[in-house]
């Protein structure tokens, strides 16, 4: 651990102006953002006295290496660019709300061309319309009324495209709870014009449609038509009975989300209710951990900040009220930057009594409730994890914790089209946004050894190359003045964040296989340079473990949860690489004799196939011919012409087959 006073800077360097700074650990990789309205005093409180500071900040200020700041115009813009960092960086000092996937949402996929109902959890989708949560019940429950009044497509895309093809609609087709646009009892147009209103309803409008109902139905029994009558009555026992599912509980004109928080020394639960024309809409929640010396406030400015920042308009608009436990951090501030997003002024405030103060106080005991489920759940997870993290540690006898491990599987068919796949763990889960893939070419790909040390080489090589331009950067006599030219660029929503290549680097390498694949990793972290990232493997015929250079392999206990841990690791290592494998493999087993001209690439093989229907017709045609074909120039219709008059058999010879099934794509 590094000690503070190494890289403490001076405090006459230390500006008092309003900014924001970051805390970076020895690999760079930044570990903390932070905003004040002094960064002189702030900083200097880290520094003043470190050991008496609580737990988590002394560890942040002891895994950290180098401190810098950035000076902005006002505590507006630091509150802006701190979000904006913290969004871009992750730090695994700061606080972070993680989104509460228990419930399920109802959902319309408008964004397809026949728009799909459907239950959905997890992460949100570009173009999908969401509504809820409910419970697992509710929710099959009340997808199953409304199908009934608004006869939207739930099918999948398979069964859409089987009953396209065979001209018969699926079950929900012939009993009326699907309007079977796949055969054309109606239109795309029609389909559409149902499920926006299907979205209507669910957005509040529920009173117009039973009204229009009723009406319809008074219509039907004054012509007799008694059936139809019946049908419709139904239809708006079915409507009331959804509407009255959310109770009114404010008045009729209040749109608002209400916040309320529980907490303990280590977590906090947020919960929140979704109000809108008087009656909640939808409930979402998250578990922050505590990873910083937080005080409630700040927790309600954190939340806010990600809430509204990252996903504001997911429930139609960002309201006028919004209610929380406490009065959060820079209240006049976030309080103009929500105003700012919504286009409108933003009212936060803190319920005293009446109605929104009694609903509070049942959105408290509902995050209540999360935080003593979230706990029973988690408990027996982290144990497991932290256990498998210490039997490993301690069985290969290793200096450091393992915070974080890679592991790499290199997959091929008799050599050919070799791929290698690096996954990532870190403190015993997976993180799936650093997964890599690797393409072997050359003399790597002859067997597994040079590829695994080829993947191992090209990986490390990057983190070096990093390592190197931040240490040239940070010798730069205008150092500070960079990284205020970078906050402009950041705040200027214009400009796109850079993409990381890799991230910080591994305590331990992990690669499917026995001593050889061990050994050529190790020579590949030698031959770079690098001493400090340790390298096992994992045969699959005993399951034992390898180290470099050793004669006789680790046997762990087939109950080890450090066993367990790596052949996770590796199972998800080779599945990632199948999967890519497989990609690969699958382009190319379908080739064209078009495929060989220079310059010709796949839109415009298609182009001219759909303009003279085949190879052949390609292969006959003069160069002013192919030019009348969408995108061919003159100089790619000379090139067409030559290529083929050097070998007049090319078009005959290989008509575009697919290698894998023997089938013949163009004739």
């Amino acid at each position: 651990m590094a000690d503070p006073a190494s890289y403490r800077p001076q405090t006459g360097e230390i500006p008092t102006n309003p900014g924001v700074y970051r805390f970076r650990d020895p690999h760079g990789r930044v570990i903390y953002v932070g905003k004040a309205k002094s960064l002189r005093s702030r900083l200097n409180s880290y520094f003043a006295n470190p050991a008496g500071l609580l737990p988590k900040t002394h560890a942040m200020v002891h895994t950290a290496s180098s401190v810098e700041w950035t000076v902005v115009g006002s505590e507006l813009e630091s509150l802006q660019l701190e979000y904006t960092w913290i969004k871009e960086y992750k730090p695994r000092f700061n606080v972070v709300f993680r989104d509460d996937k228990t419930y399920p949402y109802l959902a319309l996929t408008m964004s397809e061309k026949l728009p799909r109902v459907q239950v959905m959890r997890g992460d949100r989708r570009k173009g999908t319309r969401y509504f809820g949560p409910y419970t697992a019940g509710a929710i099959r429950e009340t997808m199953d009324t409304l199908l009934r009044v608004f006869p939207v497509r739930s099918c999948s895309a398979g069964v859409l495209k089987r009953a396209q093809a065979s001209g018969r609609p699926c079950l929900l087709g012939y009993i009326d709870k699907c309007s079977a646009p796949c055969v054309g009892r109606v239109t795309p147009e029609e389909h559409r014009a149902l499920a926006e209103d299907f979205c209507a309803f669910m957005g509040g409008e529920a009173k117009r449609f039973i009204t229009k109902l009723e009406k319809e139905m008074a219509d039907a029994v004054g012509t007799l038509d008694y059936e139809r009558a019946a049908r419709l009555r139904d239809d708006i026992s079915a409507l009331r009975k959804v509407f009255e599912r959310n109770a009114v509980v404010l008045a009729d004109d209040t749109d608002a989300d209400v916040f309320a928080l529980h907490e303990d020394e280590l977590e906090a639960a947020v919960q929140v209710f979704h109000v809108r024309g008087g009656r909640i809409r939808g409930q979402r929640g998250w578990v922050v951990e505590k990873v910083e010396d937080t005080t409630t406030p700040d927790l309600v400015e954190h939340l806010l900040q990600q809430v509204y920042g990252d996903d504001g308009d997911s429930h139609g608009r960002l309201p006028r009220e919004v209610l929380v436990p406490v009065e959060p951090s820079n209240a006049a501030e976030l309080t103009e930057w929500l105003g700012g997003l919504r286009g409108a002024k933003v009212d936060v405030r803190v319920p005293q009594r009446g109605d929104k103060a009694a609903l509070m106080s049942t959105v408290r005991e509902n995050a209540e409730h999360a935080l003593k489920l979230h706990k029973t759940r988690r408990a027996g997870d982290l144990t497991v994890r932290s256990q498998a993290l210490q039997e490993l540690q301690e069985a290969l006898d290793l200096p450091v914790a393992l915070l974080r491990i890679e592991c790499f599987d290199v997959s091929h068919v008799q050599g050919t089209n070799v791929v290698a796949s690096m996954v990532v763990v870190e403190d015993g889960l997976p993180k799936k946004s650093e997964y890599r893939k690797f393409s072997v070419t050359g003399a790597a790909a002859a067997d597994d050894t040079a590829a695994m040390h080829d993947v191992l080489t090209r990986r490390f090589r990057h983190y070096l190359q990093d390592k190197s331009a931040q240490s040239e950067a940070s010798a730069l006599p205008g150092h500070q003045a960079a990284l205020e030219a970078a906050a402009a660029a950041v705040l200027d929503t214009t400009t796109a964040a850079p993409r990381a290549k890799f991230a910080y680097p591994p305590n331990l390498v992990v690669v499917d296989g026995g001593k050889p694949q061990v050994n050529a990793a190790a020579r590949a972290l030698a031959d770079l340079g690098i001493e400090d990232v340790y390298v096992v493997g994992l045969a699959k015929r005993l399951e034992e473990v390898w180290l470099p250079d050793s004669d006789f392999p680790v046997i762990l206990p087939r109950t080890s949860q450090g066993l367990y841990l790596l052949q996770r690791i590796r199972d998800e290592a080779h599945r990632f690489a199948i999967t890519f494998h497989r990609q690969k493999r699958g382009k190319a087993m379908t080739v064209s004799a078009l495929d060989g001209v220079p310059g010709l690439g796949e839109s415009k093989r298609k182009t001219l196939l759909t303009h003279f229907g085949s190879v052949k017709g390609v292969k006959a045609a003069t160069a002013a011919e192919l030019t009348a074909a969408k995108g061919i120039g003159p100089s790619l219709a000379n090139a067409i012409v030559a290529y083929f008059s050097g070998d007049d058999t090319a078009g005959d010879a290989l008509p575009a087959v697919n290698m894998a099934t023997g089938e013949i794509i163009e004739t």
